[in-house]
């Protein structure tokens, strides 16, 4: 049998739980207004590949490309730590895309902002549903 003690926590602990991916988002969106200074984020331009449903966000491999970048950065908006990466373009690069494996705590979107040579910025975003989660999830 369930005490009222253990009704209150477990209240407790699910409205803690629905509340948590609005501090993150907000962290995420805090994290490329940080990249971009504030300036605006136009989207398309920038396309990102990857899976679908991920079984095990341990390793989810995702890879970004933006024609013409000078950097693309990438974030994964329900992680603790949202900033995963920063690929860097030289003027002599033969292509502006890469490649990695990223964690994912849990299903969650992984958004690509690319700065172009001119000073603007371009982003695309996509889900990855997580069906095991790779931050102690």
């Amino acid at each position: 049998m369930i005490t009222r003690r253990e009704t209150m926590a477990m209240g407790l602990g699910a409205a803690t739980i629905t509340l948590i991916p609005i501090s993150v988002n907000a962290a995420a969106d805090d994290a490329i207004a940080a990249y971009t200074g504030g300036a605006s984020v136009s989207e398309g331009g920038v396309m990102i590949t990857a899976p679908e449903i991920a079984e095990n966000g341990n390793t989810v491999p995702i890879s970004v490309e933006a024609p013409g970048a000078a950097e693309i950065a990438l974030y994964a908006d329900g992680n603790p730590t949202p900033g995963v990466a920063v690929f860097k373009f030289g003027p002599a690069a033969g292509s502006h895309r890469a490649s990695t494996r990223i964690r994912l705590g849990g299903t969650q979107d992984v958004v690509a902002v690319a700065k172009m040579p001119d000073g603007s910025f371009q982003q695309a975003a996509v889900e990855v549903k997580v069906t095991i989660g790779g931050c102690g999830g």
